[in-house]
């Protein structure tokens, strides 16, 4: 008996358009994600300081302890 082999998607050229098209949408939502997270920066005119954001942190870390 003779095997018979059917292929019924032989043509994969969209393929990588479709991969591409998934993962610049992943960056793009989590680059808005982002900017909503971090919008509190901008809209209040805080300037970007580690130093105080670092102390910031650890007064918040020890006052809970």
């Amino acid at each position: 008996m003779e095997v018979i082999e059917i292929n019924l998607i032989k043509d994969q050229k969209g393929q990588g358009a479709a991969e591409y098209i998934l993962l610049f949408g992943g960056v793009i939502i989590i680059a808005l994600v982002a900017l909503q997270i971090y919008s509190g920066y901008f809209k209040q005119g805080n300037t970007f300081s580690a130093k105080d954001d670092a102390e910031e942190i650890r007064k918040n870390l020890t006052s809970n302890n």
